[in-house]
């Protein structure tokens, strides 16, 4: 899906969330101190207080994470009884962890016990106050037609009816009807105006974020047109369908649908993905710093007049072009160019051949200069990508980034673009350049298919292992 303000809205949640806790932290020990008149026999610090408490606050978020209280599930308008009660849960564990630390810790956090009492109160209130806030802002938007999801209903069935119905009268339900692909009689007659007569035209002119498929017709067909347009497919299953599970079950109204994901990496896996390539490739960068430094002092001294980091466009997920950055390893006059321009432009065009069948490598290609071959070698070239990560235009790991004009030799070029690409991979670990384009290019469709948190960390592993080595370098 190219568009997507989940993320934002989740992230302006938990500083919202951030913000109430530490209020009722200080609205709590100011009551105490302030307002209530029994004596107290502590020295009043507020200022101390409110850094102390904003130290321990993430232990707070954290719970409320693992509670589940920013999933889309529990954010649904229709689950607000199960909020409160998680959010009255996640408030007594918070305050109970906070008191557990402060227990066994070098501060006196809370003086008297009433704080805390104050303070766990106040919480259950201000954190509840932020979702009822949160939703009357994401409403308002939603019907204002921002940060909506453009939907498509498809299939001759009643459930098209209600859907389309449902969409069209609620818009802060976050969905934007703007296509159906159904018979007249299966949706209402104030809504034929957005009928399209294939899912082909509805595609094209639509340009919806999601697919609603409400019958079993052509239904792969239409999830492989949702993959190979990076758009969300949801199905409504029948009931043998929804007694056995399968996907990713959501109600839309009161219809029960299924997500049909394309890759495991998907909603809250796409955020956890990204934490760890920023912490992850933060680090990283902050290391190769001064090797980096070095590197491009050498290759700037070797040829003063050239750059020393080179970079050209790929394709990333959803098709997007982004530079990607890497030590500059060509001589001068091939820089930029394909291989094949290359080879024609030194006169060497037999070269191609060679080049493509050997998985796109020469053990002495003539285009590398003497200090290309050795951060080739070493990997170094690629260190510069590390920006690239931080920046968000790849992951740490992730299939190859494509070259434009190589979508055209893969068969399967939409799902390769549906995850980010990465600056290491399976492909990498399993060969790198000793194996052939097709192996490269099914270990690819393999990860995407089976991504993991693990699979990450062991191709990372993996990764280091393979550069210290020099494993399949060239």
């Amino acid at each position: 899906m190219k568009k997507d303000s989940t993320f934002l809205s989740r992230v302006l949640l938990i500083l919202g969330d951030l913000l109430a806790i530490i209020f009722s932290f200080f609205f709590a020990y100011y009551f105490r101190t302030h307002l209530d008149k029994r004596p107290y026999f502590f020295e009043s610090d507020l200022s101390g207080f409110i850094v102390e408490v904003a130290l321990l606050v993430p232990i707070w978020i954290l719970i409320l994470i693992s509670i589940g209280l920013y999933s889309k599930k529990i954010l649904d308008r229709h689950a607000r009884g199960k909020e409160i009660g998680r959010l009255f849960v996640a408030s007594l564990i918070g305050m109970m962890s906070i008191i557990t630390i402060d227990f066994f810790g070098s501060s006196d956090l809370f003086p008297v016990r009433t704080i805390a009492i104050y303070s766990f109160i106040l919480c259950f209130i201000f954190l509840t106050l932020n979702r009822m806030i949160f939703r009357f802002i994401r409403n308002l938007r939603f019907r204002h037609g921002r940060g909506t999801l453009r939907v498509v209903v498809i299939g001759n069935n009643k459930n098209t009816d209600y859907l389309t119905d449902y969409i069209s009268a609620t818009p802060e339900s976050g969905y934007q009807l703007v296509g159906i692909v159904a018979a007249r009689k299966y949706f209402p007659k104030d809504l034929v105006e957005k009928q399209y007569s294939s899912l082909k035209d509805a595609l094209r002119y639509a340009k919806p974020d999601v697919i609603f498929q409400t019958d079993e017709r052509q239904t792969e067909y239409v999830y492989q047109q949702s993959v190979n347009r990076h758009v969300i497919y949801y199905f409504v299953p029948s009931e043998s369908a929804l007694s056995s599970q399968l996907g990713e079950l959501e109600l839309v109204g009161n219809t029960p649908t299924l997500r049909v994901n394309a890759t495991p990496l998907n909603g809250n896996s796409r955020y956890v993905k990204r934490f760890f390539d920023v912490l992850l490739g933060s680090v990283a960068f902050i290391l190769a710093l001064i090797p980096m430094l070095i590197v491009w002092a050498v290759i700037k001294l070797s040829s003063p007049k050239q750059p020393a980091i080179y970079s050209e466009y790929r394709l990333s997920q959803f098709n997007r072009k982004f530079k990607i950055y890497k030590f500059r390893s060509m001589k001068p006059e091939y820089s930029g160019l394909s291989p094949e321009e290359a080879f024609k432009k030194m006169g060497h065009s037999e070269l191609i051949k060679k080049y493509r069948k050997n998985g796109d490598s020469l053990k002495d290609d003539p285009r590398i200069t003497k200090i290309g071959r050795f951060i080739r070698k070493t990997s170094v070239d690629e260190l510069p990508q590390l920006f690239n990560v931080i920046r968000g235009d790849i992951s740490l790991v992730g299939p190859r980034a494509l070259v434009p004009g190589e979508l055209k030799t893969y068969g399967d070029r939409s799902l390769l673009l549906t995850v980010k690409s990465g600056l290491t991979g399976l492909a990498q670990v399993s060969g790198r350049r000793n194996i052939s384009f097709e192996e490269r290019r099914s270990l690819d469709l393999y990860y995407i298919k089976n991504w993991s948190l693990g699979l990450d960390f062991q191709i990372l592993l993996r990764t280091v292992k393979a550069v210290f080595r020099h494993e399949g370098a060239k």
